[in-house]
């Protein structure tokens, strides 16, 4: 049973007029747009189906909202293969319909993040294509990476990288030269050290902005600079065990200057637009650097992700995410789950009373926090899709990612009946277990029990709550081995079991939220059943 102190409250700040640094204490939640909402019943999510749902997470109590990539493509990786960076794809509508739901967003308190993909093209990018007819000495070829291969007819790769999908990162074209990839052949890397790419992409920026949107999501952020002469790995796996700061084409220091320049262009417009970087680096030290004051705003917090459900690794994990970020200034973020990762109420075992746990846990942190849709309703991971109905890249292509994404990113349920339960009149790409009927926004909207209620209630009083939201402090006070607890300035306490059993704690103040039913005991303490997490005003 979910305990909670009040009703959810509206948003206060506007974007027009907004209070500075929102961003700091933002909670951001991530519309995958093929699996969100069905507005014209072809069976793929759409820009119309998501404008019909903006007051849905108006109400939820979300303050943006961040859209996976919508741009023309081939769809060759659910598109994150651009070939039209100032278009909309068909399949999700129109530039008008980019337009009134970025002006619908804005009249209901809601900002607009934009998914933006640098790292590489869609194959059928216009540049590309060109630069594949005129051939040999090209000079748009210059805007990719192009090579001669090695081999005594320049039969092999020009080096060994590899790609995240799996096999060479490199595809050799009917003339006899390769051309690298880091994910999909149909993903050619653009070459950030050539002039063109940067005015590019500094004009699409500003076509976006333009056009009203509050910041970007930058996919792949870490990969846009290679080293120099794009040297061999060597020992793959010796490498992966060392981790991604020694690989020559992620986390180079060169990318830096790329976000002081895209800076400049966000802070000329008003209302606070931001930059997010989606960078994969060892450390938290290492993504600290992104968010140097002239650069991005804010990072995924990817070291946070993959914690596993242990008191003692959670808690260093937030110490060495605050310690990172305090020293350049930037808020911390957090995030359980996304488009490329198991749900984390799967992943994390323990059920949906584990999850609701580390959402809590999660939502009382200090910084931002990201919420990828569906885990409100905890929806768990889709394990049984059939081989046939996936279309992860990476399930086709051995030694890649795993290929499985498509479990986390089956549409979302809306109603308790009809063909997709209220996610479009045409049904849906990836089928939906029948199950997630009980699971449905419907089913769970007024059941004080429910994850959604749950969902709602933390968010009003995460708005409410003076020691909630932005600040880069946390107290750990002492708690019994398997608990953790911890003071924020402004009289909020939060405790989490991490436990398989219930544990018994002196009531550190008035009971906000918890996550599950609560013991109080005849001396005034209380138990907490085993992963559960309570919020407190002290």
């Amino acid at each position: 049973m979910t305990q909670r102190l009040a009703d959810h409250a509206q948003p206060t700040d506007i974007p027009g007029n907004p209070r500075s640094d929102w961003w700091r204490e933002a909670v951001i939640y991530q519309v995958y747009p093929r699996s969100f909402a069905d507005g014209n019943g072809d069976g793929m999510g759409d820009i119309p189906g998501i404008r019909a749902r903006l007051p849905y997470l108006r109400d939820l109590g979300v303050d943006a909202v961040w859209l996976s990539p919508f741009y023309a493509s081939p769809q060759a990786d659910a598109g994150y293969d651009v070939a039209d960076y100032r278009a909309i794809d068909p399949m999700f509508g129109t530039l008008h319909d980019a337009d009134g739901l970025i002006r619908d967003a804005h009249a209901l308190d809601l900002r607009i993040i934009v998914d933006l993909v640098p790292n590489h093209s869609s194959d059928q990018h216009e540049w590309f294509k060109q630069a594949l007819r005129e051939g040999h000495g090209s000079p748009l070829r210059a805007r990719y990476h192009f090579r001669p291969g090695k081999g005594e007819n320049g039969e092999l790769p020009p080096n060994d990288w590899e790609s995240v999908f799996g096999g060479p990162a490199w595809t050799r074209a009917e003339d006899g030269e390769w051309f690298l990839h880091l994910f999909a052949p149909e993903q050619p890397d653009f070459n950030w050290e050539h002039p063109a790419v940067r005015d590019e992409f500094r004009s699409i920026l500003r076509f976006w902005l333009d056009m009203g949107v509050d910041g970007f999501r930058i996919d792949v952020a870490h990969g846009l600079v290679k080293a120099e002469g794009l040297p061999d790995i060597g020992d793959h796996e010796q490498l992966r065990l060392l981790g991604n700061d020694v690989l020559p084409f992620f986390d180079q220091d060169g990318v830096h200057e790329i976000y002081r320049s895209w800076r400049q262009i966000l802070d000329e417009y008003d209302g606070e637009r931001i930059g997010v970087a989606e960078a994969w680096t060892a450390t938290v030290d290492r993504t600290a650097k992104y968010l140097r004051p002239d650069e991005l705003h804010q990072a995924f917090n990817f070291q946070y992700l993959g914690t596993g459900w242990d008191a003692e690794e959670l808690r260093k994990v937030i110490d060495q995410s605050l310690d990172a970020m305090r020293t350049v200034g930037a808020p911390t973020t957090w995030v359980l789950s996304n488009h490329d990762v198991v749900r984390h109420l799967t992943r994390l075992g323990g059920g949906v009373r584990r999850a609701r746990a580390a959402s809590l846990l999660m939502l009382g942190l200090p910084g931002s926090a990201y919420v990828y849709q569906g885990e409100e309703l905890g929806l768990p991971e889709v394990t049984d899709l059939p081989d046939e109905v996936r279309q992860d890249p990476a399930f086709v292509r051995a030694a890649g990612q795993d290929g499985f994404r498509d479990g986390c990113r089956v549409p979302i349920p809306w109603t308790a009946e009809g063909t997709s339960y209220g996610f479009g009149a045409g049904g849906s790409w990836l089928p939906q277990p029948a199950e997630w009927r009980t699971l449905a926004v419907e089913a769970q909207t007024g059941d004080p029990d429910s994850t959604l209620e749950l969902y709602r209630s933390a968010l009003a009083v995460r708005r409410e709550h003076p020691g909630l939201g932005a600040g880069t402090e946390v107290e750990w006070t002492d708690a019994p081995v398997g608990v953790l607890a911890f003071r924020r300035p402004g009289g909020f306490v939060c405790t989490v079991n991490t436990t398989a059993g219930p544990v018994t704690i002196p009531a550190p103040g008035g009971l906000l939220l918890a996550s599950g039913e609560l013991g109080v005991e005849a001396d005034g303490s209380v138990t907490l059943p085993p992963d559960t997490t309570a919020w407190w005003a002290a």
